[in-house]
This record gives structure tokens, sequence and C-alpha cells, in this order.
């Protein structure tokens, strides 16, 4: 996703945002919480070999990845470290979008995110990067994981194990980055794709095996396009969880797809899981969900968001009951 601010974007929010918590991370009895009262956007998260929750946001806040922890998933901590001490070959020291952390089988932690591609700067690759420990640090690969220059650039990506112990990573194609004008670059025509892919990968987490496939992509109901993908799988169903419309915009939102096999079809849900107005949220969107299909983590805009331009980190708790999901 997007951390760029422009002249149309904020000219795009029409709403006045009421926080959903005004003093610190306490859980809600109902429905998502503040979890981080600070710029964090396109959060990911996981529980680490030690039990504790490690959340990973958008460069911000001085670092290129940001990284807070949690004992509880209820309360969160920002912690002033950088994960990311060193840039790859292949990249800029700009930008550092949306990263996302495994666990790999061999106790190493392997880092997913979107760095600014020296070649052809201001579009994105997905670049991979493995540390001993969950916070880092994280010594990146000279090899991106996907480019599409050509198509946009590659962002968002996330990673997923399958049930076979097969490894998986789905990411966005940055079609809008190439797109024509109007809302976030992509609604003046012809509409560029804006494709979520999956790619399948080794063992060690970033060594592609085969080609990336299509599995699903935006329409008209969606805006300019479909992005932040995140994949878990519950009982037979797998869930696809994606935002569309502009991260700037009112109708930005979290929703899901879902289907029988990894590899599609994935058939979208129709529900707007979180979105403007719910919780007094302003354009909820960026979601990850556990694995385990009980948390979930996104973004949303904090304080006057005229005024700040900043993106906060909410934490909810779903429930998974068949092919539907709700937030507890």
């Amino acid at each position: 996703m997007r951390s760029f601010t422009s002249p149309w974007a904020w000219a795009t929010i029409a709403l006045a945002f009421s926080p959903a918590v005004l003093s610190g991370p306490v859980k809600r009895t109902n429905g998502p919480w503040l979890a981080i009262n600070s710029d964090f956007p396109d959060p990911s998260f996981l529980q680490a070999a030690d039990g504790v929750w490690y959340a990973f946001g958008t460069n911000g806040n001085g670092h290129r990845i940001q990284v807070a922890n949690s004992t509880d998933f209820v309360t969160w901590t920002l912690l002033d470290i950088e994960a990311l001490p060193t840039v790859a070959s292949w990249e800029l020291d700009e930008e550092h979008w949306a990263p996302d952390v495994i666990l790999r089988d061999d106790g190493k932690y392997v880092m997913y995110y979107s760095g600014d591609a020296a070649s052809d700067s201001p579009h994105h690759c997905v670049g991979t990067a493995i540390a001993d420990a969950p916070a880092g640090p994280y010594v990146p690969s000279d090899t991106p994981l996907s480019c599409r220059l050509d198509q946009g650039g590659s962002i968002d990506p996330s990673g997923f194990l399958d049930s076979t112990g097969t490894r998986y990573v789905v990411f966005k194609v940055d079609g809008n980055s190439i797109g024509h004008g109007g809302d976030c670059n992509n609604m003046v025509d012809p509409i560029v794709p804006t494709p979520i892919m999956l790619q399948e990968v080794a063992a060690d987490g970033v060594t592609p095996v085969g080609d990336a496939v299509q599995i699903l992509d935006r329409t008209a109901d969606d805006g300019p396009l479909v992005e932040a993908p995140n994949l878990i799988l519950q009982g037979d169903t797998y869930f696809l969880f994606y935002s569309s419309y502009c991260f700037t915009d009112p109708q930005y939102s979290v929703k899901y797809a879902t289907a029988p096999a990894i590899t599609g079809p994935y058939t979208p849900s129709g529900v707007q899981l979180v979105q403007t107005g719910d919780y007094g949220l302003t354009s909820p969107g960026g979601a990850t969900v556990c694995g385990c299909g009980q948390e979930m983590v996104f973004h949303g805009f904090c304080g006057d968001v005229a005024a700040q331009n900043e993106r906060c980190m909410y934490a909810a708790n779903v429930i998974v009951d068949g092919t539907t999901i709700t937030l507890a």
C-alpha cells in the first residue's frame, strides 16, 4: 500500500473522525480497539516462538520497518528499534511498505516487504530478509521475490503456510501506479488491473517455485484497486482478506473472499468486515488475520486526519463460522 501524500488524496476524506479509543490501548468489550496510537500503517503480526506477539508496520517514526510487541495481544508497545538496518542492492532507501513476517521451520524469521526499485523508482518490488529473532535485525536478500515493473510493480506481500506444509506468498501487482488518473491514479479509463497473485515458495520462504498465479482482481465494486492480501485456511475453506478503494478514501474497507482450493476460484463474500463509521473508524483497511482465525490487526486514520495524515493500528477478535467471518 502506498504511504505517499498527494494533492488529491486528502481531498477525498470528507468524514470527521471520532477515535474508537481516546486514552491508550484498552481492549473493547465489543469490536476493535486502538492498539498503537501512532502512525503504524499496513500492519501485520505473528506470535513468535516464545509466545510474544510482534507487529510490523510500514516505514515511519524514524524507522524503515516499525516493530511493536505484546504479551497478551491487547496492550501493545511500539519499540524504538530498526528491524531492517541495511537495504538490498536492488532497492533505494526511500520507502519500505507493508512488511509481513513468518516463522520458518528452522526457527529463523523471514520478512517480506515492498521496497523502492532502484531500476524503476518509484515502482516497487517484493523483497525478503532473514533474521534469527522476530524483531530482527533482518538481513535483506540481494534478489527480490517479485518485481513485475512493466505492470506497475509488486507490493503488499503476505506469507502463508498451507496444511500440506507448502509455503506461499500472496502479493498485489501495483497496476494503479501506472494508471491514468483519478482516485488512487486508476479511475480514468482505461482502468489498469491490480491483481492479487499467489506465488509458491520453497521451504526457505524466499525461493520462488514456478510462476505466480492470479487469484483475484478488482471489479467495479472495488473502485480503483484491490490490495493488502492476506490468506488463511479454516477447515476446508481458504479466506483471502483484502482492501479496496484508495486508502485515503472513506470507502476504503476490509473485505474477504473464499475458495475451496488455494488456487481458487475465490468468491468475494460481498461483506465489508469493517468500514468507515463502524466503531468510530475512518478508512479502515490493510488487515492481517492470524492463521488461527481468531485475531486481526488493521490500520485506520487516527486523530485529526486532515492535520496528521497518520494511520494507527487497531486490533480485533474475529469469529469464523463456516464461510462467514464476523468481528467479536
